[in-house]
């Protein structure tokens, strides 16, 4: 459901609600909404808009949010407001858990890569960036790793639970699947390794600050 006026969360907010949270939360999930930008969605606890505005969806983490199917208990769900009319293809043949993803429109791609459109609202670099920073603030407050067991996008856990992209699910989901690589403009990357590689430097960083 869009929020129509949703509210926007500072960073001392997220970790006082992140410190109320320890213990009893232990994922967070990661989505976008397959919306349009500046719709912010109640699912989610968190929404990161395309200027990379962070807006809170409840008053504690710990409210149940139905984010991701089966997963959504002791668990945090984040989603970038964008992706509406995103589409990707699949080839035949292929396992789609291994594949790598190219723009659909890039004439060189290889004939076994997954194509991806995000559509007229793509992901923004200031999106990424904030929810992998969003990712480190949570983490550094909940006292959790940043891993693949811990930070998780939408379309790794549907893989896992036999909803992904290489199933026939009319309910397929591929939210992050692959994000734009923001270093090499025309190229996408895997989007789970590219936000928790960011959300580990953003942690370095807060550490740094601490120790300073």
């Amino acid at each position: 459901m869009i929020v129509e006026n949703p509210n926007p969360i500072t960073e001392d907010e997220l970790r006082r609600m992140g410190k109320e949270a320890k213990g009893r939360v232990k994922t967070i999930y990661l989505h976008w909404t397959s919306g349009h930008y500046g719709q912010v969605d109640n699912l989610y606890h968190l929404c990161v808009d395309q200027d990379g505005q962070v807006f809170v969806n409840c008053k504690a983490f710990t409210e149940p949010k139905r984010h991701t199917w089966l997963r959504s208990g002791s668990s945090i769900g984040i989603a970038l407001c964008c992706c509406s009319g995103a589409a990707c293809w699949i080839p035949g043949g292929c396992n789609a858990r291994k594949v790598q993803g190219a723009y659909a429109e890039c004439r060189s791609a290889h004939p076994q890569c997954a194509l991806v459109e995000f559509g007229a609202e793509p992901p923004t670099p200031m999106q990424i960036e904030m929810m992998a920073n969003v990712v480190a603030v949570l983490a550094d407050e909940l006292g959790i790793a940043i891993g693949k067991d811990t930070v998780i996008t939408h379309c790794e856990i549907a893989f896992k639970d036999g909803y992904g992209p290489d199933e026939e699910d009319p309910a397929m989901s591929w939210d992050l699947w692959f994000l734009p690589d923001l270093l090499r403009p025309g190229e996408v990357v895997p989007g789970g390794d590219l936000l928790r590689s960011k959300a580990k430097e953003y942690l370095k960083q807060l550490q740094r600050q601490v120790k300073e």
